[in-house]
């Protein structure tokens, strides 16, 4: 992945094109750790996994003894394993209201992606213009503060970047008049080195 190994040696499984994968790589590279990268498609998905993980499922990340399958637990065990830079506040206020919006991001965005990339033809043009709506009405927030609802990046920003990044691949187009401060969002964003270093080659070729 091109990071610099800090102090550990870790084993992820992680699907190239899975957007809750792609959140924990982000946070990966932010921190530095050394990692090895077990790329898992349909038609590569090591017999291992299932022995690993009840559900099969990537992403899954294997520290020694500790198998972890659900990414917002992985994203908060590496910001407390390697707390720099930390990717969650300091004060208990603001580490609940994180929780919070990462919890919102899982309840009301992710399943519109989901529609989209599995759902009927119908169901996914309807969550198609959802999602496009609601990511619109957020643009405002962006303009008093670089990240989201923060002066720092944080994990929020690592659950959302990976939506935005798919946005063209969900067929998504943004009215960038609009949503000016969403598109310098983004491109503050992308253009971390934490973020270039997470992509895998199948999101590369997404913005191609």
């Amino acid at each position: 992945m091109g990071v610099v190994a800090k102090r550990s040696s870790m084993i992820f499984y992680s699907g190239g094109d899975d957007h809750y994968s792609h959140r924990v790589r982000i946070v990966l590279a932010e921190k530095g750790v050394s990692v090895d990268i077990v790329e898992v498609t349909e038609d590569s998905h090591p017999e291992e996994l299932a022995d690993l993980n009840p559900y099969n499922s990537v992403p899954t990340l294997i520290d020694r003894d500790l198998v972890l399958y659900e990414s917002k637990v992985m994203m908060e065990y590496l910001d407390e394993r390697f707390p720099h830079p930390p990717l969650l506040p300091v004060y208990p206020v603001a580490r609940a209201q994180s929780r919070l919006w990462m919890h919102r991001i899982e309840r009301e965005w992710c399943p519109l992606v989901e529609q989209i990339q599995a759902g009927t033809k119908k169901e996914a043009e309807k969550a198609r213009k959802e999602l496009r709506e609601s990511l619109v009405g957020i643009s405002p927030i962006f303009e008093d503060m670089p990240f989201f609802m923060s002066e720092e990046f944080t994990l929020v920003d690592c659950c959302l970047a990976p939506i935005l990044w798919r946005l063209p691949a969900l067929g998504i187009e943004l009215p960038e008049k609009q949503v000016k401060p969403l598109v310098s969002y983004m491109e503050r964003v992308f253009d971390r080195d934490g973020f270039k270093a997470s992509l895998s080659e199948a999101e590369r070729e997404m913005r191609a």
